[in-house]
């Protein structure tokens, strides 16, 4: 997303994710205040559902994409010697993708296994 969501992408980016972080975020609040799972296997169960496991794995690019988005315009404002910058950008990139493929990877097993 380096050159592409700049500027007013990159406020769309971040507008356009919070939305989605919210309202999830939300249902995620009410869903577990009115009938929270009893126990692991319920939980795996509804994390099971078609509707849910889309939810989730659409939370998961949404959430690093907002975070990213967040994470650069502080570093490149910040982090003024450009090496410096380009390493703690290419470090968060990969801890981003390394953390979405594992999350990927926890709902596609609940999912599986469920």
């Amino acid at each position: 997303m380096s050159r592409q969501a700049s500027g007013l992408k990159a406020w769309l980016v971040q507008r356009i994710t919070a939305i989605y972080l919210g309202l999830f975020c939300s249902y995620l609040v009410l869903h577990f205040a009115i009938a929270a799972p009893a126990d692991y296997a319920a939980w795996r169960a509804w994390v099971a559902q078609p509707l849910v496991s889309l939810g989730w794995l659409l939370f998961i690019p949404v959430l690093l994409a907002h975070a990213w988005v967040g994470l650069r315009d502080v570093l490149m404002d910040y982090v003024k010697p450009i090496g410096l910058r380009v390493a703690l950008l290419s470090l968060t990139a990969l801890v981003f993708l390394a953390s979405g493929l594992w999350a990927v990877r926890a709902i596609i097993l609940a999912g599986l296994e469920g």
